[in-house]
Parts: structure tokens; C-alpha cells; sequence
């Protein structure tokens, strides 16, 4: 059976680079997880080890997408250089392995302005999509001066994936301070507070009308959904507050796709297919920081009730989304 995997990282020198440049109180503190054990080694390579642990887990297509923060907490010209530069990397690293590999394009969100033109000069590229946060600076992905990025995505048929990011130092000091340094970090991050944050940058693109302007606009959120599925009686009692023309639930089942990010637990495989259908459903594996291994990935593949399930979870789905030959 096919394997394509959504949500697999990488990251340049340069970038790692610029990001340790910035600022005390701009730096990301998560850039702290790529240097654990061979974790850096393995985002900067985009060649023949990456190939290596994709025969060793069996996966067949990595789809490649920056790790967090990507561009997001660069201002400027930077954010657009280094932004291009990374699209034009993984367009590379795709043209000397396009049985392998397909890229999700990097965005100079802080520059929203230049945000949807770098979309499609990464869409001529080959890029099948692109990768955002829920924030760039102080400016939320809600912003209407995002909203013809979501326009152009909807246009040209590039799917968004939204993926957690560092909460802001407000929200760390209001919510996730107060324990040893460490303790802090994965409470604000894998712990918690990544997956709260990208779910209420969801929640906002809905009650912003988001999906009322651009129906077709499709959003990926890893993580099982980052907690927004396992709420979504309660969000959707929002629908009427906002005024939206379709409700949250509704939103949510049409223009969100979920991917696992690598969490191959059947428990929560069965909440999604509660919740939302098995046509939303994609597997991923959060490379390098979660690697399943081939026995784990096949037999979490037989808690799907049929082979046609198995085919659109492990991917089809992918390949309709991302317009991938297979």
C-alpha cells in the first residue's frame, strides 16, 4: 500500500542562522527541540539519509514543509529572502527526487503584502501547498491583510497547512511560566500550548468568515486537529454568536482536512472518524521529531475498518488534496 506522508520537516543552515540572530525576546525557544540527539542533522538533510528513514518506515512520498517557526518571527526583506530561498531548496531537493518528495511552500508572513505572491512563485515551482502559523510577529493569520493569501490558495488550489507554533511571550508569561525553564518550554509547546494555539488560529479563520469568503479554501491541521475536533460541540455553539453564514462544525467538515503528525494512537483515530470523515483523514508522521516505526505504522493501518479506509487515510486523501500522481 502507498504511504505519503504530509507533514515532514526540514530546515536550511541560513534560516537556523537568521533566527538565532534575533533579538532577545524575538528568539524562538523551540528552535531549542532541533538540536536534541540528531535532530538537526536530520532537518538539514534533504537527500539520501532523509530517503533512508523514509525505506525504513515505508513511506513512499514525503510531503516536505519547514519546521517551526519557518519564516514567521523574521521582519522584512529577510523574511522574504530567506523565505525564497527555502522554496527554491526544496523545489531542488524535489527535482533530484520527484519519486520521493513534494514541498510545501514557506511564506514571509510578516510581510503580508509579499505572502501570496511568494505562494505562486512557489506554485510555479512545484510546491503543493504552503505552511503557516497562527501569528507572524503581532499580526494574527485572521488579519484581512491575509485575506488574499487565502484568496490565492483558494484560486489556485493550494491547500494551507496551519501548524503550532511558540505561543507569544504574553501568553507564556500569563499561562505557561512558573516551573524549571524546561517544564515552561513543553508546557507551552508539545505539552499544551503549541496545540491550543493552533486551534483557536483555527477557530478564528472560521468566525472571521474565513470560509464564508473562499468555500473552497482548504486548511490541514495536524495533531488529530490540535484539539478543535474533540471540542467542536461546544465551538460550534458559536456559529449563531458570529453571525456565520455556515457553522463552525460545518467549516470544519468541509475545508479542514487532519492528519495524525505521527501520534498512532487508534483511541484518537476513532474520535476523528466520529466527528469528521474518513475522506479528511491523512497520515503524516511529524518527521524527524516523531519516527514510527514501519511494524507501528502497519499496525496502526488495521484499526481501519476496510481496505478502501486504509487506501484513503494512507494516500489517497494526500494525493486528491495535493493533486499527486501516485
Amino acid at each position: 500500500m502507498t504511504l505519503i506522508a504530509i507533514e515532514e520537516h526540514w530546515i536550511t543552515p541560513d534560516l537556523t542562522a537568521a533566527l538565532r540572530a534575533l533579538p532577545d525576546g524575538q528568539q524562538d525557544d523551540s528552535l531549542a527541540f532541533n538540536e536534541m540527539g540528531d535532530k538537526q542533522s536530520r532537518l538539514e538533510d534533504l537527500g539520501a539519509g532523509r530517503i533512508a528513514a523514509m525505506d525504513e518506515q515505508g513511506i513512499d512520498i514525503s510531503v516536505l514543509a519547514l519546521t517551526p517557526p519557518g519564516t514567521h518571527p523574521l521582519a522584512g526583506p529577510e523574511a522574504v529572502r530567506l523565505s525564497r530561498a527555502a522554496n527554491d531548496l526544496a523545489a531542488a531537493a524535489v527535482d533530484r527526487h520527484p519519486s520521493r518528495f513534494r514541498a510545501l511552500s514557506t511564506l514571509p508572513m510578516s510581510v503580508p503584502e509579499e505572502a501570496s505572491a511568494e505562494l505562486k512563485r512557489a506554485a510555479t515551482l512545484g510546491h503543493v501547498g504552503a505552511m503557516v502559523y497562527g501569528r507572524a510577529g503581532e499580526i494574527l493569520l485572521d488579519d484581512p491583510r491575509y485575506d488574499d493569501l487565502f484568496a490565492t490558495a483558494e484560486r489556485l488550489g493550494q491547500p494551507i497547512f496551519l501548524h503550532p507554533q511558540l505561543p507569544s511571550a504574553a501568553l507564556r508569561d500569563a499561562s505557561y511560566r512558573g516551573f524549571a525553564p524546561l517544564t515552561d518550554l513543553a508546557l507551552a509547546t508539545f505539552g499544551w500550548g503549541w496545540h491550543l494555539d493552533a486551534a483557536t488560529a483555527a477557530l478564528r479563520l472560521i468566525l472571521r468568515g474565513t470560509f464564508d469568503r473562499h468555500p473552497d479554501l482548504q486548511i490541514i491541521l495536524g495533531h488529530w486537529g490540535e484539539m478543535l475536533l474533540f471540542w467542536l460541540d461546544r465551538a460550534d455553539t458559536l456559529s449563531r454568536v458570529a453571525g456565520l453564514k455556515r457553522s463552525v462544525a460545518d467549516c470544519v467538515r468541509q475545508n479542514f482536512h487532519i492528519t495524525a503528525s505521527g501520534m498512532l494512537n487508534p483511541a484518537l483515530l476513532q474520535h476523528a472518524l466520529s466527528v469528521t470523515t474518513i475522506d479528511r483523514l491523512i497520515f503524516s508522521t511529524d518527521y524527524p521529531f516523531q519516527q514510527p516505526s514501519r511494524e507501528a505504522i502497519s499496525g496502526f493501518l488495521t484499526h481501519l475498518p476496510t481496505d478502501a479506509d486504509r487506501e484513503k487515510f494512507s494516500s489517497g486523501n494526500a494525493a486528491a488534496l495535493f493533486g499527486l500522481t501516485v
